[in-house]
């Protein structure tokens, strides 16, 4: 199958707004540059995230059994259409989104075969935000043509844009994929209180602030809805894989190995090494929500337009859980790895916040020791949330 073109379209919509709605949209966007600068770390190299994605990857693995049954569904509920939309948001630069979309499109085409129904024509369209390294994934099209098991054109698409917002014309998705993306919320929430030394939620922190956090969620997941309402057919499906939590008697405690702990205990390091100024890191919050199941049900729930048909809780190991965690040197090797994709993650909201004032290697040297500290500990809060949803 050949990807016989790539475009690029631009999406300037924000909320489905338009007018002097979407010019108040876009001021209140620009107080919060978190917005436009969550891309992962782009290109090829050592500290990419396209080198850095193994986490990701395994996720993937795992859901690969919820992507190819909703995949199946949507195809025999739709009645075989002839031409396929399918999305991935949040797409990142690598070869990971290229691994979904094979998976999508191969379950397709061998569905096909099995009913001797004509191959439909399939359009992908990768989205991400506008500073996303979309050339890094381009350049993975001959790993997605190789992958693939048919000759029927293939269509590839490069979305710039923030899913918090329309991207696509109404009811014309049929399937929508995302991996790791919604979990990241559009702002760091208003009013937080001054939390010292601490980039997110823990037991510390302010009950205000806990529910400020998850008052964004909420918000932010129903536009998310909302949009892809309007936007996919009617029995189209979406599958959802995002962080989350256990659910537990306190909703503000994380785990000591939770990665945002690690990295707040990382940045309190360099200050208490005169590296970095302590008000600086004070006032760095991370945009960043893990909601339980039943905070995700409900917003689906009093959102409406979707009917949840699989939901499931699944492991979320940051390291390599065969690593003999009892060896010295496997603990400094896992935590180099877990610090490299954390890195490759978080780099660019570090970079933009602190600016020339912060080491981003002396950082995640940090972060690689605290991991090693922490590579035992067996009471994880995180876990991988796993949702596909139908549209009604």
């Amino acid at each position: 199958m050949d990807s016989r073109f790539i475009r690029s379209i631009s999406s300037s919509r924000c909320d489905g707004k338009s007018g002097n709605e979407m010019n108040k949209c876009d001021e209140e966007t620009s107080q919060y540059p978190f917005v436009s600068i969550l891309s992962m770390r782009g290109g090829d190299g050592h500290n990419s995230y396209s080198t850095n994605s193994v986490l990701q990857r395994r996720v993937l693995s795992m859901t690969k059994p919820i992507l190819v049954k909703n995949t199946k569904e949507m195809m025999t509920n739709l009645d075989f259409p002839k031409c396929i939309k399918l999305v991935d948001l949040g797409c990142s630069s690598g070869q990971n989104t290229f691994l979904v979309m094979s998976e999508i499109v191969n379950t397709i085409n061998l569905l096909c075969q099995e009913w001797n129904q004509n191959p439909p024509e399939i359009d992908c369209c990768l989205n991400d935000l506008p500073n996303n390294d979309f050339n890094t994934t381009f350049k993975f099209l001959t790993f997605f043509n190789d992958k693939l098991t048919s000759k029927k054109p293939c269509f590839v698409s490069g979305v710039p844009g923030s899913f918090y917002s329309r991207l696509f014309p109404r009811k014309s998705l049929h399937f929508v994929h995302s991996n790791y993306s919604l979990h990241y919320l559009s702002k760091v929430p208003d009013k937080l209180e001054k939390n010292k030394m601490s980039l997110y939620i823990t037991s510390s922190t302010p009950s205000s602030d806990h529910k400020a956090y998850m008052n964004q969620f909420k918000t932010d997941f129903t536009t998310f809805l909302r949009m892809r309402s309007e936007e996919m057919v009617s029995n189209g499906r979406m599958v959802l894989t995002l962080i989350g939590r256990k659910t537990l008697d306190d909703p503000r405690y994380r785990d000591c190995c939770h990665w945002l702990t690690l990295l707040s205990d990382s940045l309190s390091d360099l200050v208490s090494e005169g590296l970095l100024s302590a008000s600086k890191v004070n006032s760095f919050k991370v945009p960043f929500y893990d909601p339980n199941e039943e905070e995700m049900k409900e917003i689906i729930r009093n959102e409406g337009s979707f009917m949840v048909n699989d939901l499931e809780t699944q492991m979320f190991d940051l390291g390599l859980s065969n690593e003999d965690y009892g060896l010295q040197s496997a603990r400094a090797k896992t935590g180099g790895k877990e610090a490299n994709c954390i890195r490759a993650v978080t780099e660019s909201m570090l970079v933009a916040h602190f600016g020339d004032a912060i080491n981003i290697d002396t950082l995640f040297e940090k972060y690689a020791h605290h991991v090693s500290q922490h590579a035992s500990c067996k009471n994880k809060t995180s876990v991988s949330l796993v949702v596909s949803l139908i549209m009604k």
